[in-house]
């Protein structure tokens, strides 16, 4: 946190620092996925070496899940080609509007505009080959999505699994899944509620993620039962994917 000196912001260890949440999901043979444009992507790439991308999905419209859309300019050169993006429509909406230099179609003077091939989201759909199942969430009081890719769940930014979404997750082997902090909060859940969640869905392990500085490292996994941690910068999990 900007300005801070708590334990956890001087901690030197690797993985209490953090960058904002989002995930690259890599299907060899069919796609490479990222969910979320971060405010950090062209920095996560960078670190990571992602040099391409089939398509970007989009779990809701705050600026720390899609403030880093300019930089999918880079791909949109080395790739030749417009990057397909998928979003609910109330998301597109807030997309053109932060990003409206990009939507408006009007010239522009040096530099260049992220191309995007926008796509609604209505239900489950493939990305070259790779089945993508939308989880529906609300985050407070804003109905927002996580996905399903075969074997894996992604529930990040959710205080609430409304009654229908539960079916969706039934069976996932893998669980990553918002765990903010201890304390109460409006749009988060709390670490227990992210353990009374992982307990009614059940994976075979489960990864926390989206946590504050109020969650260092060390101390909050010596603390987590069997089968669940929390997820970290550059976390590599194998999972089984919906693919045709």
């Amino acid at each position: 946190m900007i300005g801070c000196t708590c334990g956890v912001c001087r901690s030197t260890h690797p993985r209490d620092k953090r960058l904002r949440p989002s995930i690259f999901v890599d299907v060899p043979g069919h796609a490479q996925i990222l969910v979320d444009t971060t405010p950090d992507l062209r920095q996560q790439a960078l670190r990571y070496g992602i040099t391409r991308l089939d398509a970007v999905l989009f779990t809701h419209s705050h600026a720390d899940h899609i403030l880093g859309l300019d930089d999918i300019r880079r791909f949109n050169m080395v790739q030749q080609a417009p990057i397909p993006c998928y979003a609910t429509p109330p998301v597109w909406e807030s997309i053109r509007q932060t990003f409206s230099y990009a939507f408006d179609g009007r010239p522009r003077l040096g530099g260049g505009v992220p191309k995007v091939e926008a796509h609604d989201i209505d239900g489950p759909f493939v990305v070259k080959g790779v089945r993508i199942l939308p989880v529906p969430l609300w985050h407070g009081r804003m109905p927002i999505l996580g996905f399903r890719f075969g074997s894996l769940a992604y529930l990040t930014d959710c205080n609430a699994i409304p009654d229908e979404s539960w079916a969706l997750v039934d069976g996932v082997d893998t669980l990553v899944l918002d765990a903010l902090r201890d304390k109460p909060h409006t749009t988060h859940f709390t670490v227990a509620e992210a353990l009374d969640a992982v307990q009614r869905i059940r994976p075979r392990r489960a990864f926390f993620t989206h946590m504050t500085h109020d969650l260092g490292y060390e101390e909050t996994s010596a603390r987590l039962p069997a089968g669940v941690e929390l997820a970290y910068d550059g976390l590599v999990l194998d999972f089984e994917a919906d693919v045709s």
